[in-house]
């Protein structure tokens, strides 16, 4: 027994007429009458009571004609999630993403692509840079927003998705807070928050201090950026962080633009092997982008 002997059963069961079942089925009435006789021998029961004005279906004919149905239907099932998975419209998709992400790129990525994908399931886990190359690189992620350079070699497929420029992060209460425009060299004398070695934000602080002429007196060293933000405020030290995350920034906490730009950017990451749902997610991601 198989799909197409039941397909041939389900439309005889339907028109009640060899001929008309043939039609619908777009084949000729032999073989059509050669399958139901071998589906009935494989069942070992007559299925149609065959008369001269057509058919009737029989006791046992009536009994299989439903379950006959549903699979017919499951198969159809299995088809169409097939089709889904390799267009990349249904399946699991794991995406790792640094804090700094959350800002202004997730909001804007995440809704487009459930609108356009609503079948995927998305599993959203924060981490670093280095842990995002390191996860995709085992297989344990499908996608993941970095902030660039990534701080170890990886193989896969990076573009980059936003730029932004560092601003000073200083209490309000500071004199520094005056001012409009901020030179990197100004925050020399202060006591610095900044990221740990893990993150790149550690090297691009430390490179562009040393660019303004000094090594930046470090008080504390955090991982997330709103834990920066938020021990600036208590007036720890002050610190660099991205433009975009003014939004996060506590009222009592001056962001001031720096007259040396010091230029960020963030990229989207997935293996050379990255699957359709992968890539779709990518697309839907650098249409969201302000990259020119």
């Amino acid at each position: 027994m198989d799909l197409r002997q039941l397909r041939y059963f389900s439309a005889l069961a339907e028109a009640l007429n060899f001929h008309r079942a043939a039609e619908r089925l777009n084949i000729s009435q032999p073989p059509l009458t050669v399958a139901i006789r071998k589906l009935e021998e494989d069942l070992g029961a007559q299925l149609f009571e065959r008369g001269s004005r057509g058919v009737r279906l029989t006791a046992a004919g009536e009994a299989a004609l439903g379950p006959a149905r549903e699979t017919l239907a499951q198969a159809e099932l299995v088809h169409e999630s097939v089709r889904l998975g390799v267009k990349g419209e249904t399946g699991r998709l794991v995406i790792g993403f640094v804090g700094s992400a959350v800002s202004q790129l997730l909001p804007s990525i995440i809704p487009a692509f459930r609108t356009r994908y609503p079948g995927v399931e998305l599993v959203l886990e924060e981490m670093t840079s280095i842990g995002i190359a390191t996860a995709l690189e085992q297989h344990e992620l499908d996608v993941g927003l970095v902030r660039l350079p990534v701080m170890k070699r990886f193989e896969g497929e990076i573009s980059v998705i936003e730029r932004d420029r560092m601003v000073a992060a200083i209490p309000a209460g500071n004199p520094l807070a005056r001012r409009k425009v901020l030179a990197l060299a100004d925050l020399a004398a202060q006591p610095f928050v900044i990221h740990g070695p893990v993150s790149v934000f550690h090297s691009i602080i430390l490179l562009a201090c040393q660019h303004a002429g000094f090594s930046p007196n470090i008080a504390q060293e955090v991982t997330q950026v709103q834990t920066v933000l938020s021990l600036v405020q208590a007036g720890l030290g002050v610190s660099l962080v991205p433009a975009r995350m003014a939004r996060f920034a506590p009222e009592s906490v001056a962001l001031r633009p720096l007259r040396e730009p010091v230029e960020i950017e963030m990229g989207i990451a997935t293996r050379q092997d990255a699957g359709p749902v992968a890539r779709n997610f990518v697309n839907v991601a650098l249409e969201a982008s302000d990259i020119e």
